[in-house]
């Protein structure tokens, strides 16, 4: 006699309406307890879950893209009456302690970080077992605009560390429990349920020999200069952790991979939402080893960042230029690399033109001279990054509509004048924030820029001190040039640019005269802003710069 048994979905926390991303049983196939039977896909992590009980399955209930909630059946499985036994309840989480159980375990959570959700955690500062103090550093959490360390509000004694690198936090996301003074820390947690949120960032584990993962095979020059295969052994290449980290694959397809030594940053994925199923990588090792075979060097499937995918056309040239002469490399930056795609991402997603103007800055100059000299106690030196600053605020009134972003659709019209200027530091570029700048006087913002500028170069600007701009100036004059093309800085609808001044001849109507001339440079958003608005503004803009009265009408 055999009894047919639901296997359903068990306890996933609060998640409703899960996406399935992964079916991995079929009607017919055996399965035995702790088998993984789906895999599940939330906004922050991916979950395997395993059947409850043995059997032979009779019935597949779902399929990829279904929506499923705790509860949901799943599959039913025809199981001998001898071995029958009900789907085991899934285990009830052990709850967090908090800062008044018994034992003085305090609970430190990820404080007020802003506006962000979701930031990637790339850095686990402490372990089980370290002591901490208040204010050390526990993590390091990274935007897309800078790098953060959250500091310890407790000291104690690490009890259990709640993240590790490739995870998302938020406000108020567990960090660690620590033992406070007096307590001793609790025992290891038990081994984890077999209903485990995977997050999409794998622990790297050990790997065998890399199949897939191989460098081109060793080449010769040829007579004609041209570098043919000498069909030597394969040299092996070890597995790229990050990429490995974020791709895009389920946990038993990555346990797959790393049993192969699969490099999944090389695999592509012909899954939903591009996700790598198992088949993508037995093709991938398939066609490695054919090509290896046939002494050619293995392609990598998935193109590497910036190699034209998407946009039809060329793949980036891959040069050794080690053959022409000394190199070195350097690792770029996380300001850069974090910077650079979102500026790869404005520069191809908003349709940018530029106007040039110059501003007759001659008076204007000679009145920041006289300030500063009039103020030399005071220890704020004023520049004409102040008076900018000041400006656009004046000109952003008169013209709403740089004052924007678009929202699908819709425009939003900004009620208040928040100001970004771009900051040069030995990392890259950051852009801080001065905020209400129409409600201030030039003093106050030139202090304010310098406070900024300094936290900038030192690393230690906050999140919120670069959020909520309105309009970006970025400023060349202490170096040199004419014109450029800035590139917007999404989602504001327009920046502007500036270089150094210089004295030229100006025809005042009788005569030519020197007059101390500053280039400017607007980049706006075409989507939002013509050319004929955008012309009134470069042009007001330059007109304040020329008489500074106009800020006052």
């Amino acid at each position: 006699m055999s009894t047919l048994i639901e296997l359903k979905v068990p306890d996933i926390g609060d998640y409703k309406d899960v996406e399935v991303i992964e079916v991995l049983v079929k009607v017919g196939d055996t399965v035995q307890v702790d088998d993984s039977l789906v895999t599940l896909e939330t906004d922050k992590a991916t979950m395997e879950v395993p059947a409850a009980a043995a059997g032979v399955v009779k019935e597949v209930l779902i399929k990829l893209g279904d929506k499923v909630s705790e509860g949901s059946v799943l599959v039913r499985v025809e199981a001998a009456a001898a071995g029958v036994s009900a789907p085991a309840p899934a285990p009830a989480p052990a709850p967090a302690p908090s800062q008044s159980a018994a034992g003085g375990v305090v609970e430190v959570k990820v404080p007020d970080i802003g506006d962000y959700k979701s930031v990637d955690v790339i850095e686990v500062l402490v372990k089980v077992g370290d002591t901490v103090q208040v204010d050390d550093s526990l993590v390091t959490l990274e935007t897309d605009k800078a790098t953060m360390e959250v500091p310890s509000s407790a000291a104690g004694v690490v009890q259990s560390v709640h993240l590790k690198v490739g995870d998302k936090a938020s406000e108020g996301s567990l960090i660690i429990t620590v033992a406070s003074s007096g307590a001793t820390a609790a025992p290891a947690p038990a081994a984890a349920p077999a209903l485990v949120a995977a997050p999409v960032a794998a622990q790297a584990a050990p790997a065998a020999a890399p199949v897939a993962a191989v460098s081109n095979p060793p080449v010769s020059a040829g007579m004609d200069g041209n570098l043919m295969p000498t069909h030597a052994a394969p040299a092996f290449t070890p597995i790229d952790e990050v990429g490995f980290a974020q791709a895009h694959a389920s946990p038993s397809v990555r346990r797959f991979a790393r049993e192969l030594g699969v490099d999944l940053s090389k695999v592509k994925g012909s899954g939903p939402k591009s996700r790598i199923v198992q088949s993508d990588v037995q093709q991938f090792v398939k066609g490695a080893l054919q090509q290896l075979t046939n002494g050619a060097p293995v392609a990598a499937a998935a193109p590497a960042a910036g190699g034209g995918s998407g946009l039809d056309v060329l793949p980036w040239p891959k040069v050794d230029f080690s053959k022409f002469g000394p190199v070195e490399k350097q690792p770029l930056s996380r300001i850069k690399k974090i910077s650079g795609a979102n500026l790869h991402r404005n520069w191809v997603m908003i349709p940018h033109v530029t106007n040039h103007e110059d501003a007759d800055i001659t008076e204007l100059e000679a009145f920041r001279v006289q300030l500063n000299k009039e103020n030399e106690k005071s220890g704020v030196k004023v520049t004409m990054l102040a008076f900018m600053l000041k400006a656009a605020a004046a000109a952003l009134k008169k013209f709403p509509t740089f004052n924007a972003s678009l929202d699908g659709d819709q425009l939003v019209l900004k009620q208040f004048f928040h100001i970004g200027f771009a900051a040069d530091t030995p990392n890259g570029l950051v852009v801080p924030v001065i905020r209400d700048v129409d409600q201030k006087g030039v003093f106050q913002i030139a202090q304010e820029m310098g406070e900024l500028a300094k936290l900038a170069r030192d690393g230690k600007l906050k999140p919120e001190q670069m959020q909520g701009g309105c309009f970006s100036i970025s400023s060349l004059g202490g170096i040199g040039g004419t014109y450029f093309t800035p590139i917007i800085n999404a989602p504001e609808v327009a920046i502007m640019g500036v270089c150094k001044s210089s004295m030229k001849p100006v025809w005042d109507g009788k005569q030519f005269v020197p007059r101390l001339m500053l280039p400017l440079s607007l980049s706006w958003d075409h989507r939002v802003i013509d050319g004929a608005e955008a012309a009134r503004f470069n042009t007001y803009f330059a007109q304040i710069l020329a008489d500074f009265r106009r800020v006052m009408l």
